[in-house]
């Protein structure tokens, strides 16, 4: 725990939202790898800005060139992996940003602590909103996909600690939104989403 340290306030989230003209949110997506997540992301990411709207993906495999290199695929390195992206996410969602999240974060625990560090109060006693979409999918499904090849290396013993099949994955019980990955095309899920956010007052400009 760091010491010898003071936060120093600047704009409130409400100041800031008003001056951008639009709120902030993280969009968390989980999932087993191959569910789709990040495919969903991306095209939620592209929709999102051609409406005009501030949006930025946290990529699962894009993190770990730079912020989190320095962690592995233990338990442990999971948990500090998870937990650095929920400080990133609620930072962006903070500035107004629609931050947009696609991780397998295969622990409850981990998701809850995500969803906890945006509820906290941060310039303003109103919680960031955090919205979990569960990109549901089976290990029989995913490893039908398995664009990597990853579930091959994984029942070969070749990748160590791998989700779903070495390593737990702990579906969310009550997501906000729930994608059947095998039954909802991409397109199908940017509507579905987007069609929650808008019911949650989340993309109104102006």
């Amino acid at each position: 725990m760091s010491t010898n340290i003071t936060w120093h306030a600047g704009l409130t989230r409400k100041e800031r939202s008003e001056l951008r003209k639009q709120q902030g949110a993280t969009i968390w997506f989980t999932g087993l790898s191959a569910s789709g997540k990040s495919t969903i992301a991306t095209a939620l990411e592209q929709h999102l800005l051609q409406q005009g709207l501030a949006a930025y993906r946290l990529d699962g495999d894009n993190v770990r060139f730079g912020l989190n290199k320095d962690l592995g695929f233990d338990e442990k390195s999971r948990n500090e992996n998870i937990r650095r992206i929920a400080e990133v996410a609620k930072l962006f969602a903070d500035s107004s940003c629609l931050a947009l999240t696609s991780f397998i974060s295969p622990y409850k625990a981990d998701r809850q602590t995500a969803r906890e560090l945006h509820e906290q109060a941060t310039n303003t006693d109103t919680p960031l909103p955090f919205i979990e979409v569960y990109v549901d999918i089976s290990v029989e499904e995913a490893e039908k996909r398995d664009p990597k090849g990853l579930y091959k290396k994984a029942r070969a013993g070749v990748i160590k600690d791998f989700t779903g099949i070495s390593a737990p994955y702990e579906a969310p019980e009550k997501p906000e939104i729930h994608i059947d990955s095998v039954n909802t095309s991409v397109e199908e899920a940017v509507v579905i989403i987007t069609k929650y956010l808008e019911e949650k007052g989340l993309l109104k400009q102006g």
